[in-house]
């Protein structure tokens, strides 16, 4: 049976109406764990054993958050940094997630007309998030298709209770949109200095 995870990402839940609907959801079913980073790591330290462990022990990660500035909010880049580290999730000796699956659940106050070619800002929301998908693919995971709730602010409660029902099910049940090979790649086994990071 898969063990679904859910690393939540939202810096003030009393005032969301998307994921808190969606996080209530959750709490009241017995098979998707859910964490909340922010409920966590209230002083912002993250810590990496801890997470990494939480991780593993998981086959589907899913990330919520919501749109903050066509990006994630600083607490879960900080949880990828602190998890994403070399010779754990990549690089060698790193296969910690490889064959593991990564989704992500977001939600936008903007319209999803917005997030259209010829939308307001000109991108298609899987244009936007692709950041994640390509760190599904350099830790060899799977990769789900994103769930997506646009338009917060004209969401009724009937659409709300909807979507959240849908978001149980596809945290269950959603097959990967990019499936991942397993194999090892050169890169996989490049040799890096160790002062590597200094010449990024």
């Amino acid at each position: 049976m898969t063990r679904a995870l859910v690393i939540l990402a939202h810096p003030d839940m009393g005032r969301s109406r998307i994921n808190r609907r969606w996080a209530e959801a959750i709490r009241a079913t017995s098979d998707v764990t859910l964490h909340d980073l922010y409920a966590r790591y209230p002083d912002g330290q993250i810590c990496g054993e801890a997470e990494r462990q939480l991780v593993t022990e998981h086959d589907r990660i899913v990330l919520q958050f919501p749109l903050t500035w066509y990006s994630c909010p600083p607490l879960l880049s900080g949880w990828q940094t602190e998890i994403m580290k070399r010779g754990w999730a990549y690089g060698p000796g790193g296969r910690a997630l490889r064959l593991k699956t990564l989704g992500i659940a977001v939600s936008t106050g903007s319209n999803g007309r917005d997030y259209q070619p010829d939308g307001r800002y000109g991108r298609t929301l899987d244009e936007v998030t692709v950041p994640f998908e390509l760190m599904a693919v350099h830790t060899g995971m799977h990769y789900l298709p994103p769930f997506i709730l646009t338009g917060a602010r004209e969401c009724d409660d009937a659409a709300l209770d909807a979507s959240a029902q849908a978001y149980l099910h596809h945290l269950r049940q959603a097959e990967p949109r990019l499936v991942a090979s397993g194999k090892d790649d050169d890169r996989a086994r490049t040799v890096y200095p160790e002062d590597a990071a200094a010449h990024t």
